[in-house]
């Protein structure tokens, strides 16, 4: 069961977790001339002969990385199926244990950084399996080649000198430097620029290592929550129930309004008590009105700063809850509330763009763009905006 979730875990953060398909170029220049002056660069930008010397062995092409990128799947599934996939019955076990095991150095990081163990614990899990999983590509190789290709040079190219700067400042060895296909490694999976940003060396080696070090890992992890905005002592996501009318426009994100508002429009916790005083809220809807809903906290930014993709982040911060005692989210809407296949996605993305809506790339995929496409087309053509594509905006927008 264990190995069968994993592979879940894998296929589903390589389709969703991956930004809009990148149009195909091609390359057109020598990999070698494109080597030697990096390499100039390199030393330019401070990267020492030994360093650089350490790490050209693995400063290679590799055309497997590049079929890898370029066969990102469009795959669409809805909150409940992600989350369920990923948040397994082991990995709440293994998160548990895992607070408990670590409790102390939990409790030294959220001192220092005001960042609770659940949190930190749901990253850790999602991430990388609690640091059991980090990956198998070679970090400088994956670099190097996306740093050569055509279609997103400059970002990998920075990402590139980041992970030759790890290197240089002793944080760890180039034999150290092993992960995801696309350049995250260790137990959060940063990106080499988020490890040179935001790693700390919290067990006082001297180093900043978020591979073997725990400490390291969780408090890098806290660290970099709070330049994201994250606040001490503040919720960051809340199941509550919603009545059958409600201002469905203002279920965004990008609209908050103190939670005594959303108590006067009838939004109730699922469990417990809604927050006292003035906290703002933003209702979030992940499957519209007829499916689990949220009040989404200011925390809940740091979130969609680690990960901007909508359904991964709600994920991580719902395994949070879960991790801090919340029930299981209500599933009502399993059998009620379909996604719609990657067919009938495009369908709707092509025509919200010709009627005017802005829904950006056709790529099938349910993201923010496309999430506020429909609101717009559901406010023009009378169906409550509650941002959720369906089978009947489509068909409106057919006739239009």
């Amino acid at each position: 069961m264990r190995e069968t979730a994993m592979k879940w875990t894998a296929v589903l953060l390589t389709v969703l977790l991956a930004g809009p398909a990148v149009a195909r170029c091609r390359n057109t220049g020598s990999f070698e001339h494109w080597l030697a002056q990096f390499k100039k660069d390199a030393l330019a930008q401070g990267i020492s002969p030994r360093v650089l010397a350490q790490a050209s062995p693995d400063l290679t092409f590799d055309p497997t990385i590049i079929r890898r990128d370029q066969g990102q799947a469009i795959f669409n599934l809805t909150f409940l199926q992600f989350s369920d996939k990923l948040i397994a019955g082991y990995r709440m076990q293994n998160g548990r244990a895992a607070m408990k095991k670590h409790a102390a150095v939990f409790a030294r990081v959220e001192k220092a950084y005001g960042v609770p163990a659940p949190v930190l614990t749901a990253f850790w899990g999602l991430e990388s399996d609690f640091g059991r999983v980090f990956g198998k590509y070679n970090i400088l190789r994956a670099l190097t080649t996306l740093a050569y290709d055509c279609r997103r040079p400059d970002f990998f190219r920075q990402q590139l000198f980041d992970a030759l700067r790890i290197v240089e400042r002793g944080d760890q060895h180039v034999s150290d430097m092993i992960g995801d296909w696309a350049g995250e490694f260790g137990g959060m999976q940063f990106t080499p620029t988020d490890y040179l940003k935001n790693a700390v060396d919290f067990d006082g080696d001297g180093r900043r290592d978020l591979i073997k070090s725990i400490p390291d890992t969780l408090a890098s992890a806290a660290n970099f929550l709070v330049t994201l905005g994250w606040q001490r002592g503040q919720p960051w996501l809340q199941e509550v129930r919603v009545p059958q009318k409600l201002p469905w426009q203002e279920a965004d994100l990008s609209i908050q309004h103190p939670v005594s508002q959303w108590a006067a429009w009838g939004v109730r916790a699922a469990h417990g008590k809604l927050p006292s005083g003035d906290l703002s809220a933003s209702l979030l809807l992940p499957m519209g009105r007829h499916g689990p809903a949220f009040l989404a906290y200011p925390n809940f930014k740091a979130f969609l700063g680690w990960n901007s993709a909508y359904v991964y982040s709600t994920t991580v911060a719902y395994f949070a809850t879960r991790l801090d005692g919340a029930p299981v989210v209500d599933h009502s809407a399993a059998k009620t509330v379909a996604a719609l296949s990657t067919r009938q996605m495009m369908e709707l993305q092509r025509l919200l763009n010709k009627h005017g809506f802005e829904a950006g790339d056709v790529d099938g995929k349910l993201g923010s763009g496309t999430r506020a496409a429909v609101k717009k087309a559901q406010l023009k053509v009378g169906l409550p905006a509650d941002s959720y594509p369906d089978a009947a905006l489509i068909a409106r927008l057919r006739g239009g």
